[in-house]
């Protein structure tokens, strides 16, 4: 019995050394039949490093005793999920291109509510536009005061400017006099169109007109008006008068906000004149100027009563003119008054 065992070992050994041999070989060695059975071998026909084909085997090798299952195709790349025409990731969905949507209106969100309808536009009154289409208006009294001094006596005085109009036009109307004892002593009254150049300053150009306190005087106007660097108010206006007459008037002021209700304001001005002009007691060159210093209180920010002090001197020939009529040329008063503006 045991010889018989012997004898079919030796017999299945036999026959199984000739195929463990056979097999593609790679450059002159032989390469084990095993691999070509192998799941991840090289498709048929396909040559190999030697140039030969290498077997594929048509299924997988079968386990227990199942019957072989033949390999799956590779799906296609349009089939698989994720951008169109693009392979995309496992467990993505693929994503579908929407056209824009169209943009909203301006009332979109307003719940019914526009410029023209709604609770809140009273009737009878027109809504406000933009784009330099509506007409606006505003009267500034920078200086409505009363004045005491030794030398001069009293004297009240009155700096007016209005302006009516769109954002770039205007028309601008200035105002600027002094009266003492019943008597308008100058007037300074103007009348002038003024364009917007900048953001903060306006040019102008008009008509000026000199009364009181001698004969009356007409000039051309050409200046410019606005909010200097460190916010200085800047007023300079150059004059053309009749028989080679000609002016310069400057004028500067600075509100300093000592706090939200107290407001300090330095202010100066002078006038230049061309040539002579005896019958308004003018001279040529620096005729005069005026330094002052004004606290004003903002009861709210249109209506603020002040107070101060104000140096005013006349040079040269105005200098002498102030003499001969008996008025000294210098001379400190001390001002009390009113802003108001709407």
């Amino acid at each position: 019995m045991n010889k018989t065992k012997i004898t079919i070992a030796c017999a299945v050994l036999a026959a199984a050394v000739p195929a463990w041999g056979q097999g593609m070989s790679m450059a002159g060695m032989d390469m084990p039949a095993a691999a070509a059975s192998s799941p991840t071998a090289a498709p048929a026909g396909a040559p190999s490093m030697s140039g030969m084909p290498m077997p594929v085997a048509p299924t997988q090798p079968d386990h227990a005793g199942m019957a072989p299952v033949p390999p799956a195709p590779p799906a296609p790349a349009s089939a698989m999920p994720g951008m169109p025409g693009m392979p995309g990731m496992p467990g993505m969905a693929a994503t579908v291109a929407t056209p824009p949507s169209a943009p909203r209106t301006a009332d979109a969100d307003s719940g019914g509510y526009t410029l023209t309808t709604g609770p809140y536009i009273p009737a009878g009154v027109k809504p406000p536009r933009l784009a330099d289409q509506m007409n606006f208006g505003s009267v500034l009294v920078d200086r409505l005061e009363a004045a005491h001094s030794d030398n001069a006596g009293n004297w009240t005085a009155y700096d007016v400017q209005a302006w009516f109009g769109r954002d770039f036009d205007r028309l601008v109307v200035k105002a600027e006099g002094q009266e003492s004892q019943g008597r308008l002593q100058d007037a300074r009254t103007e009348l002038l169109w003024g364009h917007a150049v900048a953001a903060f300053w306006d040019a102008q150009a008009g008509i000026r007109h000199d009364s009181g306190g001698g004969p009356d005087r007409n000039w051309l106007a050409f200046g410019v008006q606005g909010l200097a660097p460190y916010w200085f108010d800047v007023d300079a206006t150059a004059y053309l008068g009749n028989q080679g007459r000609s002016a310069l008037r400057l004028a500067a002021s600075y509100d300093l906000l000592l706090t939200q209700r107290w407001v300090l304001q330095p202010r100066v001005e002078a006038n230049l004149y061309g040539k002579d002009d005896p019958g308004r007691r003018t001279g040529s060159g620096l005729s005069d100027a005026t330094a002052g210093l004004r606290l004003r209180y903002e009861i709210t920010r249109q209506f603020a009563p002040y107070a101060g002090v104000e140096w005013s001197g006349r040079f040269g020939r105005s200098a002498d003119f102030a003499r001969a009529a008996g008025e000294r040329p210098n001379a400190t008063d001390f001002v009390a008054g009113l802003r108001v503006w709407f």
